[in-house]
């Protein structure tokens, strides 16, 4: 794990104290809140509909065993003894107290984690592949150049008000489980011809009101002048950029209205401008981030095959919530917090806690937090799967379900967020019961299902195969649904498939959508696969069939 130095620890402790003054001034009434909101949203604190929402800033997903236990001692001390992992690998609190604030804030900065970067118009929380450091499939652990991302962009001058939000994620693998192209920008590590570390560059993606799959503009970037390319593509959005119209100041709408060809010319004109001893990447530096990422593995012989036999229902979990792991003898497990009927990505402060212990006894005192609002253990021992599975079991922690259609991503909604038209948990609680049998789920197989609350997409409802749109009409709840999206490898756009359903309705489509599938597929056959070769038309049929 990689471990804050001097500098940061005093930039954590100087905005502490910082916001301890600002939070004072607040409750004594020398700030109004229109005055005081710049100031708590750069340090995560939002005003959501029935308390303040603290976000607190998990750098590309990865957390020690320690910090792990300091977030649940944040839930149960400050919150209601929950927190909400999100889309962004990060986890929310939504039941804060204004005066105790900068209390769980001077908490967090002991355990090298804080609430920057989570809100306003900067670089945000940098995201990464959640296997990192782990898979079998990856060429480079992208935690190392997300670390260099992170010191890199914390407090820059120059892009700390930007025309709006930006967000970076990096993957080292085809399988894309950081959802790079639905970032402002996604970068891919590679290799050229000769060998070279580099990486393939994609600008301008996003979701929200109009989503995009960032186009790509570098199709090899050299290690070496990654950080002077990334200043490059922020100073051209800094200076292009909308600032007169909210819903138009995202880069996917600068690159979309230059078009790629032309950003991508400017963004190499003002790469060549800049000097590149600015920007060097000192081997010594990188050998030491790198360094603090190792692990030390210890040897893994066998992967007790016996015991796995003997318990269909841990063949089952290790089938659904395993990963290969590029050390034989190891594995790395998902742990899902999206058991039947429950909140997605919810985890109690108890759960925590637990989670913290298992790590520290089975996988060198790591957890990662996934895109998709569940828990990574990432270095197993094959050897040790079985208790592992068995210790989950016992915690209500081993549903087996990754990848399945109760594996549902879905943001807050109109339950907490003030900005939400509609009410996301609910729905997503009803398509999980509705599909509760485990042999069904199976026989299904891999389905993406993705719920947000509002246009602003926090649920990635674009991306899933199967997406729903909470939208107010008239007062009323009602949802829209899409069909096509993909999230990870191929990224897709869905498509919506006609007018929106009730609450009652949706739960109905998302299963009529289904029964469809189950009906056209070929054997075999993918849901994307599926649609792709038959179209929308056999599932509007039967979602709009009124006989």
């Amino acid at each position: 794990m990689y471990v804050y130095d001097t500098l940061d620890k005093s930039l954590l402790n100087q905005r502490v104290a910082e916001f301890r003054d600002q939070v004072r001034r607040r409750l004594a009434g020398e700030l109004t809140e229109d005055q005081f909101k710049p100031l708590r949203l750069m340090n995560g604190l939002y005003l959501q509909l029935h308390a303040y929402m603290l976000r607190v800033a998990i750098p590309y997903g990865a957390l020690s065993s320690d910090q792990m236990r300091k977030l649940a001692y944040i839930a149960e001390t400050y919150d209601r003894g929950y927190g909400h992992f999100t889309t962004r690998q990060n986890i929310q609190y939504n039941w804060i107290e204004l005066s105790t604030a900068p209390d769980l804030l001077f908490d967090l900065s002991e355990i090298d984690l804080h609430a920057i970067q989570t809100s306003g118009n900067c670089i945000r929380n940098v995201t990464a592949d959640p296997y990192a450091g782990a898979a079998a499939d990856e060429l480079d652990d992208p935690r190392v150049w997300s670390e260099i991302i992170r010191q890199w962009s914390t407090f820059h001058p120059e892009f700390s008000y930007l025309p709006r939000k930006f967000k970076i994620a990096v993957t080292g693998s085809d399988a894309d489980r950081a959802a790079i192209k639905f970032h402002d920008i996604g970068l891919k590590i590679i290799r050229s011809d000769a060998g070279e570390l580099g990486f393939a560059v994609y600008v301008g993606g996003g979701q929200g009101r109009t989503p995009i799959v960032a186009p790509l503009i570098n199709s090899f970037l050299p290690a070496k002048d990654l950080l002077r390319y990334l200043d490059a593509v922020l100073r051209i959005y800094n200076l292009h950029g909308r600032r007169d119209n909210i819903y138009k100041a995202r880069i996917k709408i600068l690159v979309k209205s230059l078009g790629v060809d032309s950003f991508a010319s400017q963004v190499d004109t003002e790469f060549a401008r800049l000097d590149p001893a600015l920007f060097v990447i000192e081997d010594g530096e990188l050998s030491r981030i790198r360094d603090m990422f190792a692990v030390s593995y210890s040897r893994a012989e066998g992967d007790d095959e016996a015991r796995l036999e003997e318990s269909p229902e841990m063949r089952r979990w290790s089938d659904s919530n395993t990963h290969a792991h590029k050390t034989p003898g190891y594995a790395i497990a998902t742990i899902s917090l999206k058991p039947i009927g429950g909140v997605p990505g919810d985890a109690t402060a108890e759960q925590m806690y637990a989670i913290a212990d298992l790590a520290d006894r089975f996988s060198f005192g790591e957890v990662r937090v996934t895109y998709t609002q569940n828990l990574v253990l990432p270095h197993v021992r094959q050897a040790d799967l079985f208790v592992l599975w068995s210790e989950l079991e016992r915690l209500g922690l081993a549903t087996p379900n990754i990848g399945l259609a109760t594996d549902i991503i879905a943001c807050p909604g109109l339950d907490y967020c003030s900005l939400a038209n509609a009410r996301s948990i609910p729905i997503s609680q009803r398509i999980s019961e509705r599909f509760s049998d485990l042999e069904s789920q199976h026989d299904i197989g891999p389905l993406d299902i993705r719920i947000s609350g509002c246009i602003n997409a926090c649920g990635h409802h674009h991306a899933g195969h199967i997406g729903i749109l909470g939208v107010d009409k008239k007062g009323e709840e009602r949802y829209q649904l899409t069909l096509g999206g993909q999230g990870n490898g191929e990224s897709a756009v869905g498509k919506i498939v006609g007018p929106g359903f009730d609450e009652d309705g949706i739960v109905d489509a998302v299963e009529n959508v289904i029964s469809t599938y189950l009906n056209v597929r070929s054997a075999g056959e993918p849901f994307s696969e599926t649609l792709e070769r038959t179209g929308h038309a056999p599932f509007k049929e039967r979602l709009y069939d009124r006989n």
